[in-house]
């Protein structure tokens, strides 16, 4: 598909380990990977991210302890809906977490932080702020206020990534003209990969990076391949390591993933199918 879109400049792209821990302390289970309940498992899973070759992870804000949980007030879930403030012991927690990771992980692993549309903005900036002797990557926050946006990115020190959420260039040209982001985070498979390029392509004159949304399965992680392939500003791209153990067997062909990197696909078309038969094996939990 690249090459309908003028042919890649790169064959490989450096990917980031998403949701780590938060999949291991919420859905442990039934995705069978190791649990995570307390700063020590931090550590240990910081030490596996390197160890299996990742130079990057996104985390999110999570609370351990005797009731481990991601605090999600931004979903109409769980404590703190629907103030949406930052409390104390929400801070202090972030910073536990990130000085565990940093400790496990160590000096040289680029650290994400995803906040969500979990507080107002004055709970964005109050967590920027405690984050910043971390030395992130970047935080990633969701809001539809793009004057909002600047005023956070103007007060800290960590580089702020936004705009999953968006639709369409039109969506899309306020955060830019705003100056609200460093990097634009784009949703390739929502879009469409043509959209997505052209709202790269808007991101670049001015002078932003972009990153695709990628939390979902293989072929979407191929559609995204295939954009991160094409766009010149690129800044890296997410992925999710901690998956169910039947993941791979739902597409004819698995992304090749090696030392924290993804070899741009070469087959025909996304360059994989969705295996049907592998689907129909596997119905959605009834919840």
């Amino acid at each position: 598909m690249y090459e309908l879109f003028g042919g890649p400049v790169r064959d490989r792209v450096r990917l980031y380990w998403s949701h780590c821990a938060t999949y291991r302390v919420n859905r442990a289970k039934e995705m069978q990977v190791p649990p995570v309940r307390t700063l020590a498992d931090i550590v240990a899973l910081g030490r596996e991210v390197v160890a299996k070759g990742y130079t990057a992870l996104k985390t999110n804000v999570l609370i351990l302890g005797d009731n481990p949980r991601g605090h999600v007030p931004g979903f109409a879930r769980g404590e703190g809906f629907p103030a949406l403030n930052a409390d104390r012991y929400v801070i202090d927690a972030a910073r536990d977490l990130l000085a565990a990771f940093r400790e496990g992980a160590g000096a040289q692993m680029d650290i994400l932080v995803d906040l969500n549309f979990n507080y107002k903005t004055e709970g964005f900036l109050k967590l920027a702020r405690a984050m910043e002797p971390y030395d992130l990557f970047w935080v990633e926050i969701d809001t539809r206020d793009a004057g909002a946006l600047h005023y956070i990115r103007s007060r800290t020190t960590i580089p702020v990534a936004s705009c999953e959420c968006l639709f369409g260039r039109r969506d899309y040209r306020p955060f830019f003209e705003q100056q609200s982001v460093d990097v634009a985070i784009v949703d390739t498979p929502w879009n469409g990969v043509g959209e997505s390029l052209k709202i790269a392509a808007m991101a670049d004159a001015y002078e932003v990076n972009v990153a695709p949304h990628n939390f979902y399965g293989h072929l979407a992680t191929m559609m995204n391949a295939h954009f991160c392939a094409v766009v010149p500003n690129l800044r890296i791209m997410e992925i999710d390591p901690d998956h169910v153990p039947w993941y791979d067997d739902l597409v004819t062909v698995k992304p090749r993933i090696e030392g924290g990197q993804l070899f741009v696909p070469t087959g025909p078309g996304w360059g994989t199918e969705v295996n049907e038969e592998a689907v129909r094996a596997h119905p959605p939990l009834e919840r």
